[in-house]
């Protein structure tokens, strides 16, 4: 398994990645806010969202790579058939995160483990599994006593079926319907893709 595959146009990965050292990425609740704000400028325009969760000292991303994002200067030079540089903008995005972060908490150098984690899906029925994984990872981790009440994560959003940037209506679709998706997290065995998961943070 690679953790540093390509990102590939129109293919779905799972992208993760930790505070530096173990470090906090998150301190204060407003935190959390200011990075989807960077995230909508940086990310949505080069990948539909399917489920994040964002914890104190890491984070857990579904996406897929839109095929064909029309930005200003976002395609590698080698000419307009080459694939859309999309590590790029990740990179961006937390370069401008840890920008403001270190400004703010009078810190210096890297917020972010190098070179963030992205795992290539090739199987639809790994997506539930995957977007079940995502959802119960504050619970999993001690930063909540039930995933199902976490505020900084995409499960809320969907269960509630609000209007949001999230692609709610196809993570429904994947697990046959509301019902079908709240049964699912609850009964959710980590073990179906604990070899996929290896280097879990």
């Amino acid at each position: 398994m690679s953790y540093d595959t390509p990102l590939m146009s129109g293919h779905y990965h799972h992208i993760y990645n930790r505070g530096n050292n173990g470090e906090n990425l998150f301190i204060e609740e407003r935190n959390y806010a200011y990075f989807f704000q960077l995230y909508t400028r940086y990310i949505f325009p080069v990948a539909e969202t399917f489920a994040y969760c964002l914890m104190k000292n890491h984070f857990h991303l579904l996406v897929r790579m839109r095929q064909n994002p029309d930005l200003p200067g976002f395609r590698n030079l080698e000419g307009l058939n080459a694939e859309p540089n999309y590590s790029q903008s990740f990179s961006n995005f937390f370069n401008a995160y840890t920008k403001s972060f270190n400004k703010t908490y009078h810190r210096t150098g890297s917020l972010f483990q190098k070179n963030f984690k992205r795992i290539l899906i090739h199987s639809d029925s790994f997506l539930i599994h995957l977007v079940s994984y995502i959802h119960r990872n504050p619970q999993k981790h001690g930063f909540s006593d039930d995933f199902k009440s976490y505020p900084f994560s995409s499960y809320l959003t969907i269960r509630q079926e609000k209007q949001s940037r999230i692609e709610v209506a196809q993570v429904l679709e994947w697990f046959g319907g509301l019902s079908n998706f709240e049964h699912y997290h609850q009964q959710f065995d980590e073990t179906k893709i604990a070899h996929l998961m290896v280097d879990d943070v």
